[in-house]
């Protein structure tokens, strides 16, 4: 049987999106979870994984220039479409930030004077946590292709699912809608994003919901801090109920959910008998 695959996701940052994966990554055993914000990675501060698995991404290339072997032929620069690739008094210099990584300068350099070196900085994990096993990854400062980092989190969660018969995953996504929430978008069976009662947040709202929409993918919504503003919760409301988006929860705003985050909690561990940890648990029972 496929596991079951939750991907909560939201429009922006900041809207309490990995305080809800924690939550739900806490409320029974054999768990699994896979934290897909690869570009800010956080949830495994909460979860604390003990890591078995340590492995490198490669995520491209950057060009290296062997100084004794060029001639200053100069040749490379002009193939450049990047402008990564200058001459100057002090020779050839070819800027790190600028080398897009094609490998075409290595190609056409007559003296071997350039070779490529991968990108490996980045790294995805797995481990055992408290209540089940996590895969995730975080993608080092300057490295690219988080899609495709997300895509082997996925995959290897998937894999954790087959050879351990638990049913759930639970996908921490990015927030916007980029190739990384592509990327933990695809396939999944349900989807919940998080939004908050402010306008940007409503304006965000709507962004992912056309993309999950275009995914075909059950949809959910959820508002967090919702008694903070209650004008605009009512117009998200309004908005949701116009496009046939069911919001399953309203968390109010609890400072123990901070704390419990300082802890190293979820605010399900934290304070159980909270609102918002009781208000949780009600959206858990709503999507299983």
């Amino acid at each position: 049987m496929m596991a079951k695959e939750i991907c909560i996701i939201s429009g922006k940052g900041g809207t309490g999106k990995t305080s809800l994966s924690a939550a739900f990554a806490t409320l029974s055993k054999k768990m699994i979870v896979a934290d897909c914000d690869v570009d800010a990675a956080n949830l495994y501060l909460i979860l604390q994984p003990d890591n078995n698995i340590n492995q490198s991404f490669i995520s491209g290339y950057k060009a290296v220039l062997n100084t004794s072997l060029c001639n200053q032929c100069n040749l490379c620069a002009g193939y450049c479409r990047f402008e990564a690739i200058s001459i100057s008094g002090k020779g050839i210099t070819i800027s790190e930030i600028f080398c897009d990584g094609c490998k075409l300068c290595s190609r056409v350099c007559p003296h071997g004077a350039i070779r490529m070196i991968p990108n490996d900085q980045s790294k995805w994990y797995s481990g055992n946590y408290r209540n089940g096993r996590m895969v995730h990854a975080r993608l080092a400062p300057g490295e690219e292709n988080s899609g495709k980092l997300v895509n082997i989190v996925r995959e290897y969660a998937r894999k954790v699912s087959e050879q351990t018969g638990w049913n759930t995953i639970i996908i921490d996504g990015p927030p916007g809608t980029g190739c990384p929430v592509i990327s933990s978008l695809t396939g999944t069976s349900t989807a919940i994003i998080v939004t908050e009662p402010s306008m940007s947040g409503l304006h965000d709202l709507k962004r992912i919901a056309e993309l999950t929409r275009n995914f075909k993918i059950q949809t959910y919504v959820v508002i967090n801090k919702y008694d903070i503003n209650p004008a605009i919760v009512t117009e998200i409301s309004k908005w949701c109920r116009e496009n046939n988006l069911e919001v399953i929860g309203n968390i109010p705003f609890d400072q123990s959910i901070t704390e419990a985050m300082i802890h190293c909690k979820s605010i399900n561990e934290w304070k159980p008998d909270s609102a918002a940890a009781i208000e949780i648990i009600k959206i858990w029972d709503r999507i299983q």
